[in-house]
């Protein structure tokens, strides 16, 4: 896919991965669509991204809000008349074992880390139909695909973009248009010290740690070169494969590591923060 004058939706994207993916994006010439609840840091953004030399245009957006999600993608055909690129980045992560999670913090997790991918969509597919190209980047995580104590309600709804992504590549097949899912690892951005946890506390970070401008860049190669799934850390390519073949041993992995936390989520030092996401 070319990039140059091509229209690309980015959600989530105030800040960390999604930020770094729309300055990427506009980088190689792509008008963006900006989409989160900060405006504030959506305008900023946005005055750089003209700087680059690209039309940017903000679309103050809640993912768990369908008609936000209807109004983003209208405004995107209003503004360019054309849609070519689909990032769902937009969410926010949870810490705690699946006995402490509330009914309704999983809710709020499905609505923001899965619906909001879903709608968005099946929004603005019709329209990539009729143009015969298109690409959705959906971004998922290596606990979509591996999951670890304390993060079962958050690796749920990324299993779920995976499995969506998945099917939906089949579905798409000779309609020019395509699809991904992308795999970080932790990012070095505001998630760990905005991620909830069931008791109010800041989570920190495990295993391999990436910038999130690592990301974005594989984000853009995975659109111009359409490639189904992004991993980025190759060790994790072997672990997903030993978990497949030998699950005993994501069990006894997964057993040690709540065993080493004494059965909490790994902390780290700092103020709670004030619960807010994308």
């Amino acid at each position: 896919m070319q990039l140059a004058g091509s229209t690309v939706i980015v959600t989530g994207a105030s800040a960390g991965i999604g930020r770094e993916t729309a300055l990427a994006f506009a980088r190689r010439g792509a008008n963006v669509v900006l989409a989160a609840r900060r405006e504030e840091r959506l305008q900023a953004l946005a005055d750089r991204l003209r700087r680059i030399g690209v039309e940017a245009l903000v679309v103050p957006t809640d993912v768990a809000r369908p008609q936000e999600i209807e109004r983003l993608v209208q405004a995107a055909l209003d503004r360019f008349g054309r849609i070519d690129v689909l990032v769902n980045n937009a969410g926010f992560g949870f810490s705690g074992t699946i006995e402490e999670t509330t009914e309704a913090d999983m809710r709020e997790l499905w609505d923001v880390n899965y619906m909001g991918a879903f709608l968005a969509t099946k929004a603005v597919l019709p329209t990539m139909r009729s143009q015969r190209r298109g690409h959705i980047v959906n971004v998922s995580s290596v606990v979509g695909k591996l999951a670890f104590p304390f993060h079962g309600a958050y690796s749920a709804t990324k299993f779920a973009l995976i499995g969506m992504t998945e099917a939906l590549r089949g579905e798409l097949e000779g309609s020019g248009v395509t699809a991904t899912v992308v795999l970080p690892a932790s990012t070095r951005t505001e998630f760990f010290d905005v991620q909830r946890t069931h008791d109010g506390h800041v989570s920190a970070p495990t295993g391999p740690v990436q910038s999130p401008a690592v990301v974005a860049r594989a984000i853009v190669r995975s659109v111009v070169r359409p490639t189904p799934e992004v991993n980025l850390v190759p060790a994790f390519r072997l672990a997903f494969g030993l978990s497949a073949f030998f699950p005993f041993l994501r069990d006894m992995a997964g057993r040690q590591f709540y065993r080493r936390s004494g059965g909490r989520p790994r902390r780290a030092p700092g103020p709670d923060p004030a619960p807010r996401r994308e």
